[in-house]
């Protein structure tokens, strides 16, 4: 219910006035049955733009921090991304991203579209960073088709440490399906899944206009200076 009313009511006709969004590709998704949505990660408007310009409802996992904060804010975060369907996941690993997952893989098994970034966070720079194999993983687990999707100029909209949005023209560019059931029985072999990453990665390169750069978006942030560090460097 919550889903709906955001998407028409609260949010929706907001977006389309600042956001002017349009789709391309959007017959590349199915009409019914479940799919992965393969994207790019530019800015937290992405899940709410996304959803807005696809008819069908789309879960999304969403980092764990989400859902722990604590306070009226906190309070506010899990409610509203527990009302439009977002499933936690923990970042800190693999063992403790499982349980995401298997939730991921419930919802695949009732016939629905699962968004996920396959990047793991939002990219720093407007750049495209090397994709984790989680995903992979549960196309192959599931045999559902992946769909790369391009989120372009979201990162405008809202860059990163904004409050306020910035009247922007979104674009929502959907990709035809990728099939991985020639390997069928194969997840779990790590040079399997990395191989179905990468060709998922090279899409959405295609698809986005984006440079690609072979590491992890988290590495790079974890060494970025903070802004405690570069105030201090540029006082001395």
């Amino acid at each position: 219910m919550w889903y709906w009313a955001f998407k028409y009511i609260f949010l929706g006709p907001f977006l389309r006035v600042l956001g002017r969004p349009t789709i391309e590709g959007h017959e590349n998704i199915p009409v019914d049955g479940p799919a992965i949505l393969a994207s790019n990660h530019l800015a937290v408007m992405d899940s709410f733009f996304l959803p807005l310009m696809v008819d069908r409802r789309i879960y999304f996992l969403a980092k764990s921090e989400y859902f722990t904060g604590t306070g009226l804010k906190g309070a506010f975060q899990r409610w509203f991304f527990t009302a439009v369907g977002q499933i936690p996941i923990d970042r800190s690993g693999a063992a403790a991203a499982e349980g995401a997952f298997t939730g991921a893989r419930r919802q695949l098994d009732k016939g629905t579209l699962m968004g996920m970034y396959p990047e793991g966070t939002r990219s720093p720079d407007g750049r495209l960073y090397k994709g984790k194999t989680g995903l992979a993983r549960l196309a192959m687990d599931t045999g559902v088709p992946v769909i790369p999707v391009a989120m372009i100029d979201t990162h405008k909209f809202n860059p990163p440490g904004s409050i306020l949005p910035r009247p922007t023209k979104v674009t929502v560019r959907i990709g035809k399906p990728l099939d991985f059931s020639r390997f069928e029985g194969m997840e779990g072999n790590r040079y399997i899944e990395r191989a179905v990453t990468d060709e998922i990665m090279y899409e959405l390169m295609q698809l986005s206009g984006q440079q690609y750069v072979d590491v992890y978006a988290a590495s790079l942030k974890n060494k970025a200076p903070s802004t405690e560090s570069q105030a201090a460097d540029a006082a001395a």
